[in-house]
């Protein structure tokens, strides 16, 4: 008889039950209060640090950390929950003040992102490490070489020392094709919260490829009609160590390249097997197309060495006849 009351008494709380359960599993944590019990943790909460740090709040503020939408509810990540408890460092700096006497060890008491790269990048992966762009970070080329994020990102705006307008040289391509500057803060908050502006980020650390985009033709990446972003993907891919490239040599090309995708009844096989890289330079070059080689003719006989002299026009170029060398529907020889 008692089982059969407490079975009726379940039954009909269940629906109840379930209606309040999703209101109860739903995170928060804007503007994060300490407990009115005194159970802080080390925490102090966002107003603490808004009197001595209010532009760097605002700035926060103004992107996704401060509001993201999860599950329809707007949340945001307050100073302590990239920066660790507060508490310490703010009573000492509030003690300081009262002394008249500077603190430096008050600095110390929180984390400045002073640590070391994987200490750094460890504070972001804490939320970023399941997104679909940095799932592959622990395995990547930057954090391999000792990249942190926070060498590429700031959450805070970085804003120039000088503040004045620098002379700076361009090319004519950047003339001619260059497209509008957005303010810094419309950039930073737009370019995911990147210290610069792509590619002025990736050439502080690859210079030799600066180098290549430097020459007469290449893909327009510092015209700002690309980024380096485009191709290859900077938090780590598993398709290409260590070019990190989004998806395999070919497709990476034909992502843009689209009238060279196929597919095609009879393929060049080299493309299918190596990439377009086999005959194309991705960066710059001296050559038009991009080609590995100045004369077309010699760049297909780095592959068939069987056409030589005997059988070749020495004065020719293969493409002559070959005109469909990325792939034909009608010639097994690539001839139309």
């Amino acid at each position: 008889m008692l089982f059969a009351l407490f079975a009726v008494l379940v039954l009909a709380a269940g629906p109840a039950l379930a209606q309040k359960q999703p209101a109860a599993a739903q995170p928060s944590f804007v503007s994060w209060q300490a407990p009115a019990d005194g159970g802080t943790g080390g925490y102090s909460g966002t107003e603490s640090c808004v009197s001595c740090h209010r532009v760097r709040v605002e700035q926060v503020s103004k992107t996704a950390h401060a509001s993201t939408e999860v599950a329809g509810v707007t949340v945001g990540a307050n100073c302590e929950a990239c920066h660790g408890p507060g508490k310490a460092h703010v009573d000492a700096e509030q003690e300081a003040e009262r002394t008249s006497t500077k603190n430096p060890e008050a600095a110390k008491l929180i984390y400045n992102f002073e640590g070391s790269p994987q200490q750094n990048s460890n504070r972001c992966l804490t939320c970023h490490g399941t997104g679909q762009g940095q799932q592959a970070f622990a395995n990547s080329e930057h954090k391999l070489q000792g990249v942190s994020c926070d060498q590429c990102h700031s959450a805070h705006l970085v804003l120039p020392s000088d503040p004045r307008e620098r002379v700076e040289l361009s090319t004519a391509q950047a003339q001619l094709v260059g497209v509008p500057k957005m303010g810094e803060q419309n950039r930073w908050l737009n370019q995911s919260l990147l210290r610069q502006t792509q590619p002025d980020l990736c050439f502080t650390c690859h210079r030799s490829i600066e180098a290549q985009f430097a020459l007469p033709n290449h893909h327009r990446v510092p015209e700002g009609l690309m980024t380096c972003a485009d191709c290859h993907n900077p938090h780590g891919s598993s398709l290409a160590k260590p070019l990190q490239r989004k998806a395999t040599a070919y497709e990476t090309c034909v992502t843009c390249h689209v009238d060279k995708r196929g597919p095609f009844v009879y393929e060049h096989a080299g493309v299918r097997v190596e990439g377009c890289a086999i005959c194309h330079t991705p960066h710059g070059s001296m050559t038009r197309h991009l080609l590995q080689r100045g004369e077309v003719r010699f760049l297909c006989l780095s592959c068939h060495v069987d056409h030589g002299p005997v059988s070749f026009q020495q004065s020719g170029q293969c493409t002559r006849c070959h005109v469909a060398i990325h792939g034909s529907n009608a010639s097994e020889f690539l001839v139309k």
